[in-house]
């Protein structure tokens, strides 16, 4: 026992410090940090140097380190302001997931892939992780441009429908196969969730807080933050959704409360602890022997179905503002992140989506994150007239 609490210890340090290291070394290079943590993974993992093999006991940690970079998301997302960032923001962010699940899928039938294989890839290239573009629109000191507020404010749609796609997607894994019934009310219930979690859980929260105040036990809040984002983690995975759906909804519970408690902060502190061993481990399971000639002419097509599709289904609600205005918010929202790597990591475990699918969708998250910020910087150096501001109200959602 003793042996096996001192191997836990030593994969834990090796596993934490390699990613860091190299999570700063791309910083450095001004490329996301979360890229290196996978890059990590990839280079000592098993299918490349070897020298790390994650355990069991490493894969249950990286799953919860899944939970917490959800959860923290969560609370950045106040379901109010889902009522005040304006039409124009949710047709972005509605289009900007219709048009690349569409293409996704279409693609990868077209090769011959099975429906249930190419609805996670598809789903993959729905999601976006808009913190990337955050962070470059303010180093940029654009934030209170027109296209900056939408592109933060589809932002928040695209989290939510993001998390309700994702568990359509997740509750195909029961089985092996689309089941058109089942998927339709699994789709109600999700939705079902979603609202709920949105409109009812806040109130809840509002009620909850006077209590909360009062106990005397220190940092009470943020204990029943994480008591409440364990048992619906856990309740998502018991009705056939994925776990993290059910912590990014408590999040957004206490998302109205989070800055009063100070919760991000305190919450982040967990979440940068455990999300090297989540980034680590997707890097792990990736095999770069896959990347045959085929499986790489794959990825190269996704990756560029994946960029097209986002600047279509997202510019093009901005058309009216003219093209400038359509690249900015097409660029700004075509980032993967964490959604992405999840999905496919939930098709991969479940045995749905293969090893070289999951190569694929790894690789199109890698260069979309990499290609956005150099183009955003581009296309907002030159100034222009339609970017005005507008009243539009959103806080900032990284």
């Amino acid at each position: 026992m003793a042996y096996g609490t001192e191997q836990l210890l030593v994969e834990l340090f090796a596993i934490f410090v390699t990613a860091k290291v190299i999570g700063e070394m791309f910083e450095r290079f001004r490329l996301p940090g979360v890229l290196g943590e996978i890059a990590a993974g990839i280079a000592v993992g098993p299918y490349a140097l070897g020298w790390i093999q994650p355990s069991d006991t490493i894969h249950s940690v990286a799953e919860i380190g899944a939970i917490f970079v959800l959860f923290s998301a969560g609370l950045e997302t106040s379901p109010s302001d889902l009522v005040r960032v304006g039409r124009k923001a949710f047709y972005v962010a509605t289009a900007g997931i219709v048009v690349p699940f569409i293409l996704g899928f279409a693609y990868m039938k077209l090769r011959g892939d099975a429906s249930t294989e190419a609805i996670f890839v598809a789903a993959a290239m729905v999601a976006t992780s808009v913190a990337i573009t955050a962070r470059v629109l303010a180093d940029l000191h654009v934030l209170s441009k027109y296209t900056a507020k939408i592109i933060l404010g589809a932002a928040v749609f695209d989290d939510i429908l993001g998390m309700v796609l994702l568990a359509v997607v997740a509750g195909i894994t029961s089985n092996g196969k689309v089941e058109w019934l089942h998927l339709g009310i699994l789709m109600g219930e999700a939705a079902a969730f979603a609202l709920f979690m949105m409109f009812v859980a806040p109130r809840i929260v509002r009620r909850m807080k006077p209590g909360v105040e009062k106990l005397s036990t220190e940092n009470a809040s943020l204990i029943v933050a994480l008591a409440l984002c364990l048992f619906l983690s856990w309740l998502s995975a018991k009705i056939g959704m994925a776990a993290i759906i059910g912590a990014f909804f408590a999040g957004m519970m206490f998302a109205d409360y989070a800055p009063q408690w100070n919760l991000p902060a305190r919450v982040s502190g967990i979440t940068e602890f455990l999300a090297p061993f989540f980034f680590f481990t997707i890097g792990a399971r990736l095999d770069l022997h896959l990347f045959s000639s085929s499986v790489l002419l794959d990825a190269v097509v996704i990756s560029l179905l994946a960029i097209i599709s986002k600047v279509i289904g997202c510019g093009l609600p901005m058309l009216s503002k003219g093209w400038r205005s359509v690249f900015r918010v097409g660029i700004g929202m075509m980032p993967r992140g964490e959604v992405a790597l999840i999905v496919a990591l939930v098709g991969l475990q479940s045995r749905i989506v293969t090893q070289r699918a999951y190569a694929i969708v790894v690789f199109m998250t890698a260069v979309t994150t990499i290609l956005a910020p150099p183009l955003l910087r581009i296309l907002y150096r030159v100034p222009h007239e339609k970017d005005q501001q507008e009243p539009v109200v959103v806080r900032m959602h990284l």
